[in-house]
């Protein structure tokens, strides 16, 4: 039996599926999770020392690669001066400053700790402002595993085939509208029956959690719209693409400004940190300003502020993001003409640092169009890419991530690899 056997099978005494996080359990796939032991620049390597290309990034936050030597110095300076104290530091200011500067949307933030935690107070904070309930949401949008948000969610849950999550209340549901992402009709007429209700409507504005799926311009243009119309708040997650698209994010993408904007992943650089922000006179109703409360210990912890501000600088560097979405370019280009000389149906797309990869023939524009995937292939090339050393999400309804670490020697291997894969599905 394989270390990683043995340890998946110990970690299920003790931790539910033996996963702190359930797409890491390869339910979807099938086999054993590699447990990772070390990682540096593109690579990790599981608890066998066998070394893997790294396409997760830890969801997305390994932006500049693991182990950035800047970002470790950082964090190891701030370490020697205590892990974390409930009281405010100047470096709290400084994160805040620098993502008010790179988000102009956001005239204010609150640190927070994880993604869930930014969506959950950016709704409630909604909802407080404009004295509604109802939100809207959009079929295959992940936000995080708050209660009203939990209703036909992607991610996670997409891959168990099981779209809404037991221990939701149908009285907390029932304030959560559903939607088809990029169905402008579908919104239009949603709006016209209860526009008057709606506190705000929640978007990816490049879905990752259903695999990447980016929002039609005409999409975006309709939710400002009918949110401007109606009084309701625009809240873009931007958890996932937030400085991965782009240095603004997706709304620099779109040339969209929403009225609060969620960020976390990136802006941690691997340590545990969100936020939420934006209009000023929103925030204000936050406490300790106004009624709507939120709080949090380890909120703007000083570790997590030092790495996650050392990455923000980092990527400001010139060319950071063209040499990025370059990168990021050529897989997909490298694997699409891999699959098509193994004749398999097979599409793919980029946008910035962030990949889909579809065994279908189109890039799909929806939840419906990503279900019609082939995800028997997807498991087969999963595989064989995991034994040739090339780590890929363990699912078919996840984004993958290139850093600036992915240099043209790592991009090759992998479509070599891919060459190979390819090959034995066509088989």
């Amino acid at each position: 039996m394989s270390k990683n056997q043995v340890l998946f099978e110990r970690a299920q005494r003790t931790i539910p599926g033996g996963v702190n996080s359930p797409v890491r359990a390869f339910r979807s796939v099938g086999g054993t999770p590699r447990f990772i032991e070390r990682a540096e620049g593109a690579y990790f390597w599981d608890a066998e020392g066998k070394r893997y290309i790294d396409y997760i990034g830890s969801w997305g936050p390994m932006i500049v690669g693991h182990v950035h030597p800047e970002v470790l110095e950082a964090v190891q300076r701030v370490l020697v001066h205590g892990f974390s104290f409930g009281a405010p530091t100047e470096a709290e200011i400084e994160i805040a400053e620098e993502i008010c500067k790179l988000v102009p949307s956001m005239e204010q933030v609150r640190m927070v700790s994880s993604g869930t935690e930014a969506t959950m107070s950016a709704l409630r904070l909604a909802r407080g402002f404009t004295n509604r309930s109802r939100i809207i949401k959009f079929e295959g949008c992940y936000h995080g595993h708050a209660d009203s948000l939990l209703v036909k969610a992607g991610s996670g849950l997409l891959t168990f085939g099981n779209p809404t999550s037991a221990g939701v209340p149908a009285d907390i549901a029932k304030h959560t509208t559903v939607l088809e992402y990029n169905n402008v009709e579908q919104l239009n007429e949603a709006f016209a029956a209860f526009g008057n209700e709606i506190a705000s409507v929640i978007v990816e504005p490049v879905a990752g959690n259903m695999n990447l799926v980016r929002a039609t311009p005409e999409f975006l243009n309709a939710l400002r719209e009918r949110c401007n119309e109606y009084g309701s708040v625009l809240i873009f997650d931007e958890v996932m693409c937030g400085f991965r698209v782009a240095l603004g994010g997706a709304q620099e993408v779109y040339g969209i400004k929403p009225d609060l904007t969620c960020l976390g992943k990136v802006i941690g650089g691997g340590m545990p940190a969100a936020a939420f922000g934006g209009r000023r006179d929103i925030m204000a109703h936050l406490a300790p300003l106004g009624g709507v409360y939120q709080a949090g210990t380890l909120s703007g912890n000083p570790i997590a502020v030092a790495a996650g501000l050392k990455t923000l600088q980092l990527i400001q560097r010139p060319g950071f993001h063209d040499d990025l979405a370059k990168q990021t370019r050529k897989l997909v280009d490298g694997l699409t003409a891999a699959a098509r000389e193994a004749k398999v149906p097979f599409s793919a797309d980029s946008i910035g640092g962030m990949f889909g990869l579809y065994f279908m023939d189109q890039v799909p524009g929806s939840f419906a169009q990503i279900q019609q995937g082939d995800t028997k292939r997807f498991n087969a090339f999963f595989h064989a890419m995991l034994d040739a050393g090339v780590y890929f999400a363990p699912s078919a309804f996840e984004a993958g991530f290139v850093s600036s670490a992915h240099d043209d020697s790592i991009i090759d291997a992998t479509i070599d690899a891919a060459r190979g894969a390819f090959a034995s599905l066509a088989a």
